[in-house]
């Protein structure tokens, strides 16, 4: 409800700027929505600004993710606003159900981490749709400060703090004519498994640089396939942190709504190897 409100407030604010409020970009090159908010793959965010709003004006999205392994379910939503094709502002709010692994681990069955991301994300360099006689790639830095509600457990497992932030460089580059589009970002974090496991550990506790890349193929213009990959650190002595991965598919049938299917490779979750999960995504906005 809370993230349906916000996205009503949007809609109202866009209606009541008529001459800023608008979706001229091509189809799919604002990218979906990733699991913290940002807009890019589903993984790992990438230079573009999220909406459909050209340098005059203002977008929008709001978005629902799931995502089920064999043992944990995960899901989050969230918006979006971008302004003048510059700046993103972001919030998502994601739920860890830890199922019967939580009454294993003494903490009860369906025990669940919920964490609050807010993001800002600035465009300073190129632009990945208009410049095609470039090579230079759009590039966009950001932040993610994100806030855990299970500070007492966190401290258990060995994690050092329930709140952290990570900050990132995107590179993104659309070849209109190739209908390939390829991002490559690098992470300062100190996250486990995104914050859900909250920040630094009894193993490491300092900022580590982690690499994110996506390559999509535009099969047609409302239509792409493709890969991410995530890597991510290792703090906690209690269980190691595997890298992640995912094949997805994004299908936008109008403008204003997009849905993505991915099947993702998540390794180990705490006493949990070899998950492997689906990932269902649905965005809408303008």
């Amino acid at each position: 409800m809370h993230v349906i409100k916000k996205l009503t407030l949007l809609l109202a604010w866009g209606a009541a700027l008529p001459a800023l409020a608008g979706s001229d970009k091509l189809l799919l090159t604002g990218g979906v929505t990733q699991l913290e908010g940002a807009a890019g793959g589903g993984l790992t965010p990438w230079a573009v600004i999220a909406g459909y709003g050209t340098r005059d004006q203002i977008g929008a999205n709001a978005f629902y993710t799931g995502v089920w392994s064999q043992d944990y379910g995960l899901a989050t939503g969230g918006v979006a606003v971008g302004l003048w094709d510059r700046l993103e502002l972001s919030y998502a709010r994601q739920r860890f159900n830890t199922r019967d692994v939580g009454g294993a681990l003494g903490l009860g069955n369906g025990f669940a981490f919920n964490q609050d991301v807010f993001g800002v994300k600035l465009r300073v360099l190129g632009n990945a749709v208009l410049e095609q006689d470039s090579w230079l790639p759009q590039i966009a830095i950001g932040v993610q400060h994100k806030r855990n509600d299970q500070g007492a457990v966190l401290r258990a497992i060995g994690a050092k703090d329930d709140h952290g932030t990570d900050f990132y460089v995107s590179a993104t580059k659309l070849f209109l004519a190739q209908s390939v589009l390829a991002n490559a970002t690098l992470r300062q974090t100190k996250a486990n498994q995104l914050g859900i496991l909250g920040f630094g550990g009894d193993k490491r506790d300092g900022y580590s640089t982690q690499f994110e890349t996506s390559l999509a193929y535009l099969v047609r213009k409302d239509l792409a396939v493709g890969v991410e990959y995530r890597s991510k650190p290792d703090n906690l002595k209690i269980a190691r942190e595997d890298d992640w991965y995912d094949f997805f598919v994004a299908y936008q049938p109008i403008k204003n709504v997009s849905v993505t299917l991915a099947y993702a490779h998540l390794g180990n979750i705490v006493i949990k190897d070899n998950q492997r999960a689906p990932y269902l995504s649905l965005q809408v906005g303008f």
